[in-house]
Order: C-alpha cells, then sequence, then structure tokens
C-alpha cells in the first residue's frame, strides 16, 4: 500500500542502527559474532556493515568493525534528525485523520 516502501526503509534503518549500536559497544567486532550478537543472518549484517562504512561510522580492521570517525557527529544529530522525522508523521497523521 502507500506506507510499504516507507516501512521498509524504517525496518532497514532500525537494523542499521542495531548494527552500529552494536559495533559502538563491542567492537572489534566480525561479522560472524555481530550475527550472533544481533540476531540477524550474516548477509543482511554484511549489507548494514556496508552501508555503514560508506557514511564513515564504522571502519574496518583486521580485529573486526570498529566505530567510524562520523560517529561523533551521528550521535550529536540523532535527536534533531529523530525530531524532523516525528514532525513530519504528526503532519501525516493529521491529514490522514482529516481524509
Amino acid at each position: 500500500m502507500l506506507f510499504d516502501q516507507i516501512e521498509r526503509e524504517l525496518e532497514i534503518s532500525e537494523r542499521h542502527l542495531v548494527v552500529l549500536k552494536t559495533v559502538v559497544e563491542k567492537g572489534p567486532i566480525g561479522i560472524l559474532k555481530l550475527a550472533e550478537e544481533t540476531g540477524m543472518p550474516t548477509h543482511k549484517v554484511r549489507y548494514s556493515l556496508r552501508v555503514l562504512e560508506q557514511e564513515q561510522l564504522i571502519k574496518p580492521s583486521i580485529q573486526g568493525a570498529l566505530a567510524g570517525p562520523a560517529v561523533k557527529k551521528f550521535k550529536k544529530e540523532f535527536e534533531n534528525d529523530m525530531d524532523r522525522l516525528q514532525k513530519m508523521t504528526a503532519s501525516i497523521l493529521q491529514i490522514g485523520r482529516s481524509i
């Protein structure tokens, strides 16, 4: 339906955040250990690691993934980003209720 794509994107974003949180807390950490810790299949962990690396939120090492240089900025901007998204969803909800 209308919101299926948004729901899929939110699920992927949640998965990326879980992987990032685990790397920040337990890094260096390899793919197999990440899959075990998060309960996710390895192919999904691999994809999240690739996305997080592109965003410089993690960096690879021989021992496994480590927090990357962009984590500080991400943490600083996270609340504002979430507030902005909440305002958008509140507006959509209001419009939907008025139909």
